[in-house]
């Protein structure tokens, strides 16, 4: 079977998650293609795998409103395109602005698709209401709903989103995969990673408070990511031993982030599965987290994961115990794409090869 795994976004873990779709789904046994924004950060870099088909898509606003007023010569190319490489299902890694274009011309190519549903609602902090709308649009659209927890899922299923779509639930595959030094081999204090968006839904007030009670030089914290400077963002830099990096992080540099730390720490106050967390498992990294929204699904049967109550004394004594135990190392979590495989199977069409049954011979 062939997949078309596309994403069109431009930066972020977008692009990343087709890449880790497609891998996934190839070591499983299926024939892939990738399809990404010509605009992204992985094609602009270098990064993208060989043979990408790389899509223009839009620079900025005014690029954005030009894409969809050329709609109606857009989606014939696409489908011709499509109809050439001749998937026999697609699958959106992570919506965009654009995937209406997309599903139009797989439509009109005849190639169902599935669409991997990450947040069903905006977290607090975000301002993605114009995206959630294009998300459900194209949901509605879709064969098939690919919920990345059961939190994501029963949140779909209560906007009315599950209709005719078959619903797939599987976990996110790791963002990111390399060969790392295993956690302490570096034999200093325990070093700690909080990275991502820096949110208020994070529990970044929570990971403050819980420093404040870990014993002074037990562990060094790195917080990389973006978001607004606030308290948050100052208490933390005002703790010993803790770095705040607000910046924006290259794709290339996430690797190197996780095998600098020994263990990810995610002290969040919602949360419906982590990207960073599977890819920190991939690389044999503990994992530290609250118990909120989908992580305990996620992580519930992983034997480099502790889970904690979302409040600052139980993540104090998590990291104290972590760093003084300096536990040794594990093997690195793997992933299963046989659920998501079996899914894309069901809603795929059968070339006409395949599906025509030969004929009986004609009577006389």
């Amino acid at each position: 079977m062939k997949v078309l795994v596309w994403q069109w976004g431009r930066r972020g873990a977008g692009p990343l998650c087709a890449v880790a779709f497609a891998r996934e789904l190839a070591r499983a046994g299926a024939a892939t293609e990738i399809c990404l924004s010509a605009q992204s950060e992985l094609v602009a870099t270098g990064a993208a795998p060989a043979g990408t088909w790389t899509e223009p898509t839009y620079d900025g606003v005014a690029s954005l409103l030009a894409r969809l007023a050329g709609a109606p010569f857009a989606v014939p190319r696409l489908a011709h395109r499509i109809a050439a490489m001749a998937p026999d299902v697609a699958l959106c890694a992570m919506p965009a602005a654009l995937d209406l274009l997309m599903a139009a011309a797989l439509r009109r190519a005849g190639v169902p698709f599935a669409v991997t549903i990450h947040d069903a609602d905006p977290h607090p902090g975000e301002t993605w209401l114009v995206q959630m709308r294009l998300q459900r649009a194209l949901a509605r659209r879709a064969d098939a709903v690919v919920a990345l927890s059961s939190h994501v899922a029963v949140r779909l299923a209560q906007q009315g989103l599950f209709g005719r779509q078959l619903v797939i639930r599987t976990p996110l595959p790791p963002l990111t995969e390399r060969a790392a030094p295993p956690p302490f081999a570096h034999g200093g204090v325990a070093r700690l990673l909080c990275f991502g968006r820096l949110l208020p839904y994070k529990g970044l007030d929570l990971l403050a408070e819980a420093m404040r009670a870990v014993p002074a030089g037990a562990v060094a914290l790195r917080v990389v990511g973006t978001g607004p400077e606030g308290l948050e963002l100052a208490a933390l830099r005002a703790l010993p031993g803790t770095v705040v990096e607000n910046r924006w992080v290259p794709e290339q540099e996430v690797a190197n982030l996780l095998a600098w730390a020994d263990a990810l720490v995610l002290p969040y106050r919602e949360a419906s599965q982590s990207g960073v967390a599977a890819a920190a498992l991939a690389m044999g990294r503990f994992v530290i987290a609250t118990r909120v929204g989908g992580i305990p699904e996620q992580l519930a049967d992983q034997a480099l994961a502790r889970l904690v109550e979302p409040d600052a004394a139980s993540i104090a004594a998590a990291i104290s115990t972590f760093a003084a135990e300096r536990p040794a190392a594990l093997p690195a979590a793997g992933y299963d794409a046989e659920t998501l495989l079996s899914g894309l199977r069901s809603i795929a069409r059968v070339p006409e090869s395949r599906s025509a049954a030969p004929r009986a011979p004609a009577r006389r």
